[in-house]
């Protein structure tokens, strides 16, 4: 079957390498010149653990290939995928969905055969008909289905989600697209993963409706965190009674500096919007991002009162700037706004983080980037604990306390203990939602 992905961003990638690892002939579609000479020269364009081999070996089997023709690329595909970017709009929180119109008007132009549109971005309820009527409209001839296909990726362990999913959401009109549907994700349903079929709309609900529950329990134990911190209670202790209960689970009741990445905040908005435009107010969800932001704030506070009140003048080691491990992605991640505040307020920051620098050069202004966290602890105040990569897990704490001008510890991911940095010869030392010296 051939395939056609437009749109080589992160889930436009993910899922053309993985299809094609499927057996299926795959095509993306990529309109950035620069990404698409990285792509065509075999170079990954982001950081996803294991995708630049998986690329490799697709592409050397002739299944993978790319281009920057729309019309090539539509050309005899039995589905063609949308995968481009849903970003906020700018002032009223709705999901842009110019380039899914225009990606929609393209392939109503070149479309020589049937073809299921699927749209894999995220989009609000009502997109996909939209879609329809798009390209209806572009081309009245056109022979085609539409069909939504949400995508449930996390960044870090994308290839493992894809090829292992807690379910395949399909949102079709009729058994044709459904049949089509059925044989791209076949390799998948013969392993007994769930393809789960519904209507357009319901599909398009659920990937809003299950990131703004997951956005919703990581904010929920970071206020559980702040007032453990009052009353002397144990986050990790109350987060493992919570999770030990089926009905709730442990999975996103780790507090942390509030959520970020590409999906949660934009998703939120959306939703919240999608909500006042129906007259069907999302008040969790609009109480969740307002949450998430004074969460944000509260861990600028948290580092300026282990700095005594002030950073200025202070030297300061940030270990980890990507909004969570296992990515290169700086989309809204709590270093974006605890970081320029450290800036601005007079500290020497010095940085370490495995991928953050290619992006994060641009977005943390007036920083120094170092090669581990040893070097970036030399001479310094604070060690901030911003994103719990596992080079940061395992850390000689003897050595760094050591090494410091001022043996202080903010870690905002609670990766160690006050009992672990008192051993370890430091002065002062903060989390979140525990006890602290």
């Amino acid at each position: 079957m051939k395939i056609t992905v437009i749109g080589a961003g992160y889930v436009g990638l993910v899922s053309g390498i993985c299809f094609s690892d499927f057996g299926h002939d795959v095509i993306c579609v990529e309109k950035d010149a620069g990404k698409l000479a990285l792509l065509r020269a075999g170079e990954v364009p982001i950081y996803e653990p294991g995708l630049d081999e998986l690329m490799a070996r697709n592409i050397e089997a002739g299944r993978l290939s790319f281009t920057g023709d729309i019309a090539e690329a539509v050309d005899g595909a039995a589905a063609i995928f949308v995968a481009v970017g849903t970003p906020t709009r700018r002032g009223d929180g709705h999901a842009d969905l110019t380039y899914v119109m225009t990606a929609a008007e393209e392939i109503a132009q070149a479309l020589t055969g049937y073809a299921v549109i699927v749209t894999k971005s995220t989009v609000p309820v009502g997109t996909n008909r939209q879609v329809k009527e798009v390209i209806a409209r572009t081309n009245p001839k056109a022979d085609f289905d539409v069909a939504s296909n949400p995508e449930f990726l996390r960044e870090g362990a994308a290839i493992d989600d894809f090829m292992r999913p807690d379910r395949i959401v399909v949102g079709v009109e009729n058994e044709r697209a459904a049949e089509v549907m059925q044989l791209i994700y076949r390799p998948l349903y013969l392993r007994d993963f769930p393809i789960m079929t519904t209507d357009l709309e319901s599909a398009e609900m659920i990937k809003y409706a299950a990131n703004a529950f997951l956005a919703t329990k990581i904010t929920f134990i970071n206020e559980i965190a702040a007032l453990c911190e009052r009353t002397g209670a144990d986050i990790k202790a109350v987060s493992k009674g919570m999770g030990s209960d089926g009905r709730i689970g442990p999975k996103f009741l780790h507090a942390g500096p509030g959520y970020g990445g590409s999906c949660f905040p934009k998703d939120t908005r959306a939703l919240a919007r999608i909500g006042q435009d129906h007259a069907v107010p999302m008040q969790l969800t609009e109480t969740v991002i307002k949450v998430n932001d004074e969460v944000k704030r509260r861990m600028v506070d948290k580092v300026f009162d282990i700095c005594g009140g002030s950073p200025n003048g202070k030297t300061i080691a940030v270990l980890g700037v990507t909004f969570k491990p296992n990515t290169d992605d700086m989309r809204e991640a709590p270093s974006l706004t605890i970081v320029p505040a450290l800036v601005g307020n007079g500290a020497t920051v010095r940085v370490v983080d495995p991928q953050g620098e290619a992006e994060g050069a641009a977005l943390l202004p007036g920083v120094t980037w170092m090669e581990d966290a040893y070097a970036a602890a030399e001479g310094a105040d604070v060690v901030l604990i911003l994103t719990e990569w596992n080079e940061f897990r395992g850390l000689d704490l003897e050595r760094l306390a050591k090494s410091m001008r001022v043996a202080t510890m903010a870690d905002l991911r609670n990766v160690y203990s006050a009992e672990d940095a008192a051993q370890a010869g430091f002065t002062a030392y903060t989390s979140i939602g525990r006890k602290d010296f």
